[in-house]
Order: C-alpha cells, then sequence, then structure tokens
C-alpha cells in the first residue's frame, strides 16, 4: 500500500484554497482603500493647521498674500526641507492614493492648499472611491 494524497484529494484543497481566496480579496481591497482615504484626510488636516499656523504667524486675514500665480497658496510655504523657512509641516504630504508619488514635486503636486477659508483638496478627489475631503 502506497502512502500519499491522491489527485482528487489535493484538487479539493485547492479548490477551498481558491474559494477562500475569492472571498477574501475584496474585503482586502476596500481595506486598503479605506486606509488610503483616511491617510489623505489626515494630511489634508494637517495642511489645514500648517495654512492657519501660517497665517497667525505672520498676521494674514486671508493668503492672498502668499498666493501664487494660478490662485493656490504656496506648499514650500508650509513645508520645512533643509534651511528653508516654515517649518509647519516635516515633509511634503502625498495622498497615497495618488497614481504619480515618485518624485517630490508630484507629491506636491497631489494637494492644492487653497486659501485660508476653504479647504485643501486632494488631487485624487475625482476618481477616488470613498472621496478624500474634509467634511
Amino acid at each position: 500500500m502506497k502512502k500519499g494524497f491522491t489527485l482528487v484529494e489535493i484538487m479539493i484543497v485547492v479548490a477551498i484554497i481558491g474559494l477562500l481566496a475569492a472571498i477574501a480579496i475584496p474585503s482586502f481591497m476596500r481595506a486598503r482603500l479605506t486606509s488610503q482615504a483616511n491617510a489623505c484626510i489626515n494630511n489634508l488636516r494637517q495642511i489645514e493647521g500648517a495654512k492657519d499656523q501660517y497665517a497667525l504667524e505672520n498676521s494674514l486675514t486671508n493668503l492672498q498674500e502668499i498666493v501664487a500665480d494660478d490662485n493656490t497658496a504656496s506648499m514650500s510655504n508650509l513645508v520645512s526641507i533643509g534651511t528653508s523657512p516654515g517649518g509647519y509641516i516635516k515633509s511634503y504630504p502625498f495622498c497615497p492614493g495618488y497614481t504619480n508619488t515618485a518624485t517630490l514635486a508630484s507629491a506636491a503636486a497631489s494637494y492644492t492648499v487653497n486659501a485660508i477659508g476653504t479647504n485643501a483638496a486632494c488631487a485624487n478627489l475625482a476618481g477616488a472611491t470613498p472621496a478624500h475631503a474634509l467634511k
């Protein structure tokens, strides 16, 4: 008598493992998307806090004095890199759901700072489910 598994037994085990994977993978994907949205929303809160600190320290009632030509506040006013002024945020935040985070410029582009009184926005807002936005 030979010891071992038959082909049918091995196929049943593989089928059970495949069924469990088919049930678990969508749950993991949903959890990943929810986690990315929460991280993005926390980054938006950090940006809002940094904008408020910058405005208080520079006696600004609106952000028009630091608004760039395209009507968005410069992230470099809020982020401290090397010896540059700022220091309200240690490094450029990036949206974990943003598709191109390979470079510092694209990481900074994943958020629009906007003016005081207007919430910062995630560049991934249109394609994100759930949406990445402060309420």
